[in-house]
């Protein structure tokens, strides 16, 4: 690998206008297709197998083309001045249901004007219009396009407000400035790590050419597949942390090659053989980790971890040639316009004794144990919080006040009760042929389902036309992102009526076996991220401590992860400092401490993609500790070594990619909040406490062991050095610090 790299680095060194040209035309042709020829995007949040799902699929058996296709849509009505059935109001109602059914798509407007479509004080109606053969992808569309047509309802004094069928899944997000504001933080952080404009912009235009590309290709492939509406912002979010990130590393080792009189494209050369075969490792470990979201049995899951995966791609493919292609066009003005305060840091050249790390990576060495002991005890309190996490369904309660379906739960919820918000589907397949709702076996069912704890109220049934499957709506007495709504679920599925085949589907029901999917699959996705990152690392340092030890450090920084998940979500010690809108209280406590749910496959994702980001600081700290340790042997002086040498990138790397997921916080979505949150709290601590004072403290305390390897296994296992033979290692300046006394 150290070959291949090396020559595809001297390569594109020595071509690089034609790299450079090559990558411009393919990201703008990807990107300028992917927006011409735009596909569709869908957030099928079908699961395979569930009872939700089952119920789902026999709604679109003979229950009326409502139910089957379109979807559907409510409208709801609200009259500040009075009652709705006043006649002038009632006038302009009824003119909108009349424009409403003679619009396309349209099969049937349910007036507000009947049993249980208007609320107790007559000033809250609900028009619900059920569509046909309108594509699902394009329900928001529709929604506003329905909602236009009960303009002579807004003309009459009367508020109208939109309410479609989809699920928060199917929100389609959209860019802000987060990704500007992202890029400038990035921006500012590598000027003061390189001290030239010139160094600082190369890791920014590369990871926008990475991005660019990785966007193009999801957006093309979403004609070719079911293409989640969160997956730009996920792949925007991951490439360009990654993509600045990698670009940065290889950038570091350059310029401190060029510093000691390496020849640019033997620079550039030396480069790529060493600090890319780390990026590439580094890559890998993330394109793992999101692949084994395939196993969570959840296919939006699924979608999203390997859509995330194309944007890590293309990255790891711009930093191994468009990086050493724009390091041999520009050669030493790589170091040009500097900037005059910062002029310490523009030359590239440091002696590695001479670092603050490494002076932090020898007073480690010195007292391996009180360190590892003091770590442990901050990473426990950091990590304690995280038993309060709270899972559940995310409504449309926590949505931006003042948005069209916050006020809608709203309304809906002062109407019609918190539990019309997330209405319990029941589809129950019968022994035999009925003949319509009132036969005994029907009146048995709704009976049973009226008398669960938690049942508000159930709508009247609806038999299919084959009379052999009926359909009601239950509705609870809680809101979605209530966990009692979830019992209901489960005590409605409980229901025991001899012959009757009974299913529960709707937004509340698909959430809650979501959840049970998730957590009887998370074992399985954990073990198998943990066993092949750990496979992937052994193979690129043949070292098995050193492979096990990474996975666990990796683990302990989830647990600072998920503390923090918890203490700003579930607590609501930051929930208002984050953006989010408390639900509607009348309590100070509430409004300012309140807790946010957090949906079943956050924490999965968020696993899979925190476990590979990591595991790439993991690889570029042992990438440097052991090509010092092949030089001399000294295992605490390559400790100290190794983290002097790559504590400043490291330390610059991980201030870029907290800056990044910070700067998407600012997102309306609690989704993306939450992943900003998570995502930066991780590498905060993951380059901070964990790779400046857990691993070197453990690497000391193993001494020889960490690069100890069964004779057996050495045989056996191919030779994909990551840190690449001695002749590639840069002679920069004379080492003059003396070795570290570790006591071990």
């Amino acid at each position: 690998m150290t070959r291949l790299l090396g020559r595809l680095g001297g390569w594109c060194a020595r071509h690089g206008w034609i790299v450079l040209v090559s990558w411009v035309i393919a990201a703008a042709a990807l990107m300028g297709s992917s927006l011409v020829f735009a596909a569709p995007t869908t957030s099928d949040a079908s699961i395979p197998g569930t009872d939700a799902q089952r119920a789902h699929d026999l709604m679109k058996t003979g229950f009326g083309s409502g139910y089957s296709t379109g979807g559907t849509v409510q409208l709801l009505l609200y009259s500040a001045d009075g009652p709705l059935i006043e006649k002038k109001r009632k006038e302009a109602v009824e003119q909108s249901i009349d424009r409403l059914r003679d619009l396309p798509h349209v099969k049937d407007v349910d007036t507000p004007f009947r049993r249980g479509g208007i609320s107790s004080n007559l000033q809250i109606g609900l028009i619900t219009v059920r569509l046909e053969g309108n594509a699902p992808q394009k329900i928001g569309e529709t929604t506003q396009t329905l909602s236009k047509a009960a303009d002579p309802a807004r003309a009459a004094g009367l508020e109208v407000v939109p309410a479609d069928s989809s699920t928060p899944a199917d929100k389609e997000i959209k860019t802000g400035p987060s990704e500007i504001i992202g890029v400038v933080c990035a921006l500012l952080v590598l000027v003061f790590a390189f001290g030239t404009l010139v160094a600082a912009m190369i890791p920014i235009f590369v990871a926008l050419v990475s991005v660019a590309s990785g966007l193009g290709v999801i957006g093309l492939l979403g004609w070719v597949v079911d293409m989640p509406k969160q997956a730009g912002i996920m792949a925007t979010m991951i490439g360009l942390g990654v993509g600045i990130d990698y670009a940065l590393f290889l950038l570091s080792r350059h310029r401190r090659l060029l510093a000691g009189g390496v020849p640019v494209v033997e620079s550039v050369r030396r480069t790529v053989a060493s600090s890319g075969g780390a990026v590439v490792f580094a890559g890998g470990t993330v394109i793992i980790a999101l692949s084994a979201l395939m196993l969570a049995g959840f296919p939006l899951l699924a979608t999203l971890g390997w859509v995330t995966g194309i944007s890590v791609v293309a990255a790891v493919l711009t930093s191994v040639t468009l990086v050493p292609a724009l390091l041999g066009l520009l050669g030493h003005r790589i170091n040009a316009l500097k900037v005059p305060l910062l002029r310490g840091a523009a030359s590239g050249a440091h002696t590695t004794g001479g670092t603050g790390w490494a002076g932090l990576g020898s007073w480690v060495a010195r007292r391996p144990w009180r360190v590892l002991l003091a770590s442990a005890v901050v990473l426990g309190a950091l990590a304690a919080p995280a038993l309060a996490l709270q899972l559940g369904a995310l409504d449309e309660g926590y949505g931006a006040r003042g948005s069209e379906p916050r006020r809608a739960y709203e309304l809906m919820a002062t109407g019609f009760g918190p539990g019309a918000n997330g209405p319990l589907i029941v589809v129950a397949e019968l022994p035999a042929k009925v003949a319509d709702a009132g036969d005994p076996i029907v009146d048995n069912l709704v009976r049973e389902v009226k008398d669960v704890d938690g049942v508000a109220h159930v709508s009247e049934p609806k038999v299919n036309t084959s009379g052999r499957s009926v359909l009601l709506q239950a509705i609870p007495e809680y809101a979605p992102s209530d966990s009692r709504s979830a019992q209901v679920v489960r005590d409605v599925r409980d229901i025991s009526v001899p012959g009757v085949q009974l299913h529960v589907g709707g937004k509340v029901a698909g959430l809650t076996d979501a959840g049970d999917r998730m957590a009887e699959r998370t074992p399985l996705v954990i073990g198998v991220v943990v066993l092949l990152s750990a496979l992937l690392l052994l193979l690129a340092f043949r070292a098995p401590i050193v492979a096990i030890k990474a996975a666990v450090m990796n683990l302990v920084s989830l647990g600072a992860a998920f503390g923090a998940l918890a203490m700003v979500f579930s607590v609501g010690l930051g929930s208002r400092l984050v953006g989010m809108d408390p639900p509607v209280s009348s309590s100070y406590v509430q409004e300012v401490f309140f807790s946010v749910p957090i949906e079943s496959y956050v924490p999965l994702m968020l696993f899979a993609v925190l476990f590979g980001l990591s595991m790439d600081y993991e690889v570029f700290l042992l990438t440097a500790v052991r090509q010092s340790y092949q030089r001399h042997g000294g295992n605490a002086r390559a400790v100290a070594e190794g983290l002097g040498s790559t504590g400043r990138v490291i330390t610059s790397a991980a201030l870029i990619m907290v800056a990044v997921f910070v700067a998407f916080i600012a997102y309306p979505d609690a989704m993306v909040k939450t992943f900003g949150v998570g995502l930066a709290v991780a590498i905060a601590v993951d380059a901070t406490i964990i790779r400046g004072f857990l691993v070197p403290a453990t690497m000391v305390l193993l001494g020889r062991l960490n690069w100890w390897c069964p004779r057996w296994l050495d045989r056996i296992l191919p030779n994909l050095s990551v840190e690449g033979h001695e002749e590639d290692d840069e002679p920069v300046v004379e080492r003059r610090e003396q070795p570290v006394t570790a006591g071990v």
